[in-house]
């Protein structure tokens, strides 16, 4: 019994070896795409980023999306940049599911498309992004790819700004002044009440 334990420990401390080992250069690799990147050489960051990107590397695909969507390194190209970004979305990157949501907002890279915008702005806002939760307040106004819904919208409004973000608060206060009591009472319960849903598996969104 005791020798089958060893055995068994022995190949999970080689699998854990091998994951290290794996994982450590590409790690660098990203890294050296970050500081390529942050010194404008967009096509050292592009040939860093792409094969750590194709092999499913949620932080890659991001910033492949960005260089993409900034026509940096590469013509200018909104259709690559959301391929990119839902490839990263899909994984749990919060920035990426903003990124895609908002290409759907506005229209950028394909249709627009405001049941899929509300879709990805929810998984990010869930997160806990700010942006994405101010967003998710100005479709729920409007009646944008969801029903209109001003207690929802107040709440979305509120958790975003909470680290004082000015032009969400803006619209949270004047959404209010056209609110009925007992609707911003029940938007301000639901807004305390509220906490983030972290993907439990979710993959790092810097270190891939």
């Amino acid at each position: 019994m005791r020798t089958r334990r060893l055995r068994e420990f022995s190949r999970l401390a080689a699998f854990v070896f091998s994951v290290v080992c794996l994982t450590t250069p590409a790690w660098a690799d990203f890294k050296a795409g970050e500081k390529a990147y942050q010194r404008n050489d967009y096509g050292t960051a592009l040939r860093e980023w792409q094969p750590l990107a194709k092999q499913g590397q949620a932080a890659a695909q991001y910033q492949l999306g960005l260089l993409y969507a900034n026509g940096q390194g590469v013509p200018k190209d909104d259709a690559q940049a959301r391929q990119w970004y839902e490839k990263a979305a899909s994984q749990g990157h919060a920035l990426a599911q903003v990124n895609l949501a908002s290409l759907y907002d506005y229209a950028r890279g394909g249709s627009q498309d405001f049941t899929m915008a509300v879709r990805w702005y929810l998984r990010a806002a869930n997160q806990g992004n700010d942006l994405a939760q101010q967003r998710l307040g100005l479709l729920y106004e409007r009646g944008d790819g969801v029903p209109k819904d001003f207690v929802q919208a107040y709440m979305w409004y509120k958790l975003g700004t909470a680290k004082g973000a000015t032009p969400g608060a803006i619209r949270r206060d004047d959404l209010a002044s056209r609110m009925t009591s007992d609707q911003l009472a029940a938007a301000k319960k639901l807004a305390r009440e509220w906490q983030p849903k972290p993907l439990a598996s979710r993959p790092s969104q810097t270190r891939p």
